[in-house]
């Protein structure tokens, strides 16, 4: 009797299994990706690995701008969770998404620490460029933007908000100081925050290099346990019921950002977020074998473009800088994920790690700067696609890169690099290279420099 128990109890863990596997087949056609459940699992553990910095990383820059750090923390694991969970069951690809580096530190210390607008106003911006971002989605005009942009200003750009971070980083560990002889100086190395972040830097560095898993994370809690053994760190606690999010929850104030001055704001936000996002998906589509070796044709990619500029607009009702789209994905598919299953386990971990808040709050601002330092030069290495030997190409790309750190703004930056781009062009008989569109955006750049 009791072995028929156990044979009917067998049986029907069997069917059940059958059943979920029959369910994950046809949601996310895994035999048609040539992929399994295992390897989905892995991807999306890798990629969570490689991403999860940000749940860290976000909240400390984006509460310099006076927002709530617990109430940035949950948006930041939301807003994430959000995105990849509409990755993951509308276009079924295996990409995380999470707030947008370079575009947080934008928020927080140009628009708001530089320009004087509130948070709130900030991101008012956030979501009408968000909203531009999804009506854009939804038509030809993404497309007509994006192959209206020369090549060489989309990977300046790039670069620049790398530039961009590294600066912020460089100055949070004290590694760079201001002078009023030169500008900027060398910091105190005998202070722990500089030489620890340049240890995280370093260590990250090296693991990336060597492919160990989460190199990013390892290097934060790292030289955080090493705070922790110096004292300078104190000890929290790692799990705890999550803060509320209600202070960033739907905050944004749409009113202020409508006026004239934030034009260039909201398009700084669209167009970062735009190219960023189109890079990373053109990336990742080739590595995961969705791009048609004869046509070039990506599969689903409208599908990708539609799902993660919704998750922009999610994104800032929740309180975050412009969700995006994060290469990182590229190590998870390089672990085995090819469908969305990989992209379902990432937002099913973002959910998880709001209850790790104590742990969050514990990460001391020297641990996140050498993380920027070393995505700052993950980001710059797009440089190397420039054609160096056409100087009306190089010129405006490096005055791109260049002038969003020297400036404090990726919108002075983008702007200076359009202007220098159409007029070089048109000044040197080479007028076909300007598209229409860049020659409406250069006018606007122009007229934003003399009137705002």
């Amino acid at each position: 009797m009791e072995n028929s128990n156990s044979e009917t109890l067998t049986t029907n863990q069997s069917e059940q299994s059958n059943q979920n596997s029959g369910l994950l087949e046809r949601w996310f056609k895994l035999k048609e990706h040539g992929t399994t459940v295992k390897s989905e699992i892995i991807g999306g553990l890798t990629t969570f690995a490689t991403m999860a910095y940000i749940i860290f990383v976000n909240p400390s820059i984006m509460a310099t701008s006076g927002m709530d750090a617990g109430a940035l923390f949950v948006a930041t694991c939301i807003g994430a969770a959000i995105g990849t969970l509409l990755m993951a069951f509308y276009a079924n690809w295996p990409v995380g998404l999470a707030p947008g580096m370079g575009l947080n530190a934008f928020f927080a210390f140009t628009v708001v620490g530089e320009m004087g607008y509130s948070w709130q106003v900030a991101l008012g911006a956030v979501f009408i460029s968000s909203v531009l971002f999804v009506a854009m989605s939804y038509s030809s005009l993404r497309e007509w933007i994006i192959d209206s942009i020369p090549h060489s200003l989309r990977y300046s750009m790039t670069a620049g908000v790398g530039l961009f971070l590294g600066l912020i980083g460089l100055k949070t560990a004290g590694i760079v100081v201001e002078s009023p002889a030169t500008l900027v100086s060398l910091g105190d190395f005998t202070q722990p925050s500089a030489v620890l972040a340049a240890l995280c830097f370093l260590i990250i560095s090296v693991l990336s290099e060597r492919k160990i898993f989460g190199a990013v994370l390892i290097g934060i809690f790292s030289v955080t346990m090493i705070g922790f053994f110096m004292g300078i760190v104190e000890y929290n606690g790692i799990f705890d019921t999550p803060p509320s999010l209600a202070p960033t929850f739907m905050a944004m104030d749409i009113s202020g950002a409508l006026e004239i001055s934030m034009i260039s704001v909201i398009l700084a936000f669209l167009f970062v977020n735009m190219f960023d996002t189109a890079g990373t998906l053109m990336g990742v589509a080739q590595r995961a074998n969705l791009m048609n070796k004869n046509t070039g044709k990506i599969k689903d990619l409208r599908k990708a473009l539609k799902a993660d500029s919704v998750a922009s607009v999610a994104g800032a009702c929740v309180g975050c800088p412009p969700v995006t789209s994060y290469v990182e994905s590229a190590a998870g598919v390089e672990a085995g994920a090819r469908t969305g299953l990989s992209s379902v386990v990432v937002g099913l971990l973002f959910i998880a790690a709001i209850f790790v808040s104590p742990l969050a709050g514990m990460i001391p601002g020297y641990a996140t700067a050498g993380a920027l330092i070393y995505v700052a030069f993950v980001m710059m290495s797009s440089m190397q696609h420039i054609k160096w030997n056409d100087f009306t190409d190089a010129a405006p790309a490096a005055i791109t890169a260049l002038m969003m750190p020297l400036t404090f703004s990726i919108a002075n930056g983008i702007a200076l690099g359009f202007i220098t781009y159409t007029v070089l062009k048109v000044a040197t008989g080479k007028q076909k290279d300007v598209s229409i569109c860049m020659y409406a955006l250069t006018a606007v750049f122009v007229a934003k420099l003399i009137f705002m």
